[in-house]
């Protein structure tokens, strides 16, 4: 997690992200307000056993998304970090080898290979992480609904070096204009699957993705426009240190749930929620895109 330094409404990326911008306070409050929410998150988490790595942004470059790492980097039990494409210039500055080296060195964990998509940036094709690509790692599937931030050809590169098959597809909110990131629609944990399939306006899309969740045995837990916009689509199963299921959201994004979904996910998991409207109203993100999980193996683990 990063911990912001310079929060507030990004006009780099507004017109791709119709759930940013709903905050109209100053932007020092927005910061002090997401300083506080940040903290309240990385609190909780821990409370539920949950290892947190916390790392402080800078000051500048000004990075007013930097709240959200899961855009730039992801990290693989292989010893892999992938290193993404972002659209907005002042993205691109999150992107920073010093955390990666902090992991290694001070953290202990293995990092066996950096692999870098970023150079895609040149031709205006972009990848942004695990909030394009929601991936089912176990069974090697990377689902990504197609926007101005996630491109196909970039998409192949992804699945040829990481040996993942792409699901792609079409996904619109309910005005029918695309919707940014595949994670604001569903997540994929162990067992249970979370998607607003009527996000997919294509049928034979739509069949297709619920098809490949239920055919590697997940359980599937639909939602609606109205609780895709409450960002429960945007929640991220964790494990603690005891092995037990933890689901992370935003008290927005349960409130907006019902009781036969807070029940179903429930018997998953154990969930965690924290308010985040102010996160959520300025930048257009929530839990799970404040989160990059680190699926690296420890030093120790070999020993």
């Amino acid at each position: 997690m990063i911990r912001p330094a310079g929060f507030e409404s990004n006009p780099l990326t507004a017109a791709s992200n119709r759930f940013q911008g709903r905050n109209e306070s100053p932007p020092e409050q927005q910061q002090i307000d997401a300083e506080a929410e940040f903290d309240n998150l990385a609190a909780a988490l821990e409370a539920a056993g949950i290892t947190v790595v916390q790392i402080d942004d800078t000051a500048e470059p000004h990075t007013p998304d930097a709240i959200f790492p899961n855009n730039w980097v992801s990290f693989h039990a292989d010893g892999r970090v992938v290193l993404y494409p972002m659209e907005a210039p002042n993205r691109r500055t999150e992107r920073r080898q010093d955390i990666i080296d902090t992991l290694a060195s001070q953290y202990g964990f293995q990092v066996r290979e950096i692999v870098d998509f970023s150079h895609h940036e040149q031709n205006g094709h972009f990848l942004e992480g695990t909030g394009s690509l929601v991936l089912d790692r176990v069974n090697r599937i990377a689902y990504a609904c197609l926007s101005s931030r996630t491109h196909l050809d970039v998409l192949g590169e992804f699945a040829q070096r990481l040996d993942y098959e792409v699901i792609a597809f079409d996904a619109v909110d309910r005005n029918g204009a695309a919707i940014y990131h595949t994670n604001v629609l569903m997540n994929i944990g162990e067992e249970l699957a979370v998607i607003c399939d009527e996000a997919i306006p294509r049928d034979d899309q739509r069949d297709a993705v619920i098809r490949s969740l239920e055919g590697t045995g997940h359980e599937v837990l639909t939602l609606d426009f109205d609780q895709m916009d409450s960002f429960a689509g945007n929640m991220l199963e964790l494990r603690s240190s005891s092995g037990q299921r933890v689901i992370t959201m935003s008290a927005q994004a349960r409130d907006s749930l019902s009781k036969s979904q807070l029940k179903t996910i429930s018997a998953n998991a154990q969930i965690i929620s924290v308010p985040l409207e102010n996160i959520e109203s300025s930048a257009g993100g929530s839990v799970r895109c404040m989160l990059a999980e680190i699926h690296l193996l420890l030093a120790s683990a070999e020993n």
